[in-house]
């Protein structure tokens, strides 16, 4: 029995002997770390590029976003209504600019005034009908939602919620619209009425021809309000594009910062993107366990919140200078007062084995360095 006794105590310290001899190998083979965090390299937020009400959220916290895919969207009526009546503008600048046209036209022929002015005046006056109603399509839309505030501001004033002068305000801005576009169709009318008058009185009209310079000096002015239209126009186009925000990169949504409802400014952070395959861990490795880490080195990482895994990497940075270096309240040695503490080195691994999609910002784990002889 003793000796049965003195066997399993001599097979224990052998058992014991082996693991503690392997345990102490394993740490002079490796520089083992628990102040360990995963970080990335391309962690940003995302905002809209214009100002508006949140309607639609399209993602939210954790999910996986591919480049270019919607995240959110605001309200874009404005953004129309400005498309439309820039679009209604240059439209009517164009017929302007073909009316003027036609006048350099006929300013330019000097010959045949009897017949051949009298078609010009009717070309004329097609053009001038085509360019008043142009303005009036121009009028409509500027009318239309002018008379949807009008009704929207009557409804605040009859509630108390605005002052009456904001409505006398907008009436008589509605009332001013109305009597511009009673003016235009009048022109309208007389233009029409002068067209059949031209063609009545064809050989007896008298040509009213303007300066061809003056005429061509004014088609310039009108061509470049047309390109500075245009220009607005593309502008006003980009920005109800971008009333849908939509992700500059691959990855995870890491946070949302707005809701539905929400009232956003340009430039305001929305969410906040992970990038796929932007994740590395950083090690804060004491000095002491420096010897033999090199930038190659293989490094095995075992995150807390997975500890079946491992993912492999190497040693990618190793920092020149300690942690503490670059405290916001650095130790203060001055008084001569001094306790040697152990600092720490902040050493980059970047991870090349293992399924990264289980990886978060901020998780913990074990980081084992190899040791290079």
């Amino acid at each position: 029995m003793k000796k049965a006794g003195i066997f399993i105590l001599v097979c224990l310290l052998v058992v014991f002997s082996f693991f503690s001899y392997k345990w102490i190998k394993h740490r002079m083979e490796y520089a083992i770390t628990d102040a360990v965090f995963v970080k990335s390299e391309n962690l940003g937020n995302v905002a809209f590029e214009v100002s508006g009400r949140v309607v639609e959220v399209y993602k939210d916290l954790g999910d996986y976003v591919k480049k270019g895919e919607p995240l959110a969207k605001i309200e874009d009526t404005d953004y129309k209504l400005q498309v439309e009546n820039l679009q209604a503008r240059l439209r009517s600048l164009e017929a302007q600019k073909e009316a003027l046209s036609l006048q350099i036209q006929k300013a330019s022929s000097q010959t045949d005034l009897n017949v051949k002015a009298q078609q010009d005046t009717l070309k004329e006056l097609q053009a001038k009908e085509k360019a008043l109603l142009s303005q009036l399509e121009e009028l409509e839309v500027r009318l239309n939602q002018v008379r949807k505030d009008r009704q929207r501001l009557e409804n605040l004033l009859k509630e108390g919620l605005i002052p009456s002068q904001k409505f006398e305000q907008i009436d008589t801005e509605y009332k001013s619209l109305l009597k511009r576009r009673q003016a235009l169709e009048e022109n309208i009318e007389e233009i029409r009425a002068g067209y059949q008058k031209a063609q009545k009185s064809l050989q007896m009209a008298e040509a009213e021809i303007l300066s061809v310079s003056e005429l061509r000096k004014r088609l310039e002015a009108l061509q470049s309000e047309i390109e500075s239209v245009r220009r607005m126009l593309e502008k006003a186009q980009l920005d109800l594009e971008r009333t849908i925000l939509k992700s500059p990169l691959e990855g995870f949504i890491a946070k949302r910062f707005i809701s539905v409802g929400d009232m956003v400014r340009s430039g305001q952070p929305a969410f906040s993107i992970v990038a796929t395959n932007s994740l590395y861990v950083e090690a804060l490795l004491e000095e002491t366990k420096l010897k033999g880490i090199k930038v190659g080195s293989k490094a095995y990482f075992y995150p807390d919140a997975f500890p079946d895994k491992v993912f492999e990497g190497v040693v990618e940075e190793i920092s020149p200078a300690s942690a503490a270096t670059f405290a916001l309240m650095p130790r203060d040695i001055s008084a001569g007062e001094f306790t040697k503490v152990v600092q720490r080195i902040p050493v980059k691994v970047r991870l090349l084995k293992g399924d990264l999609s289980l990886l978060r910002v901020g998780m913990g784990g074990r980081l084992e360095i190899k040791r290079e002889r």
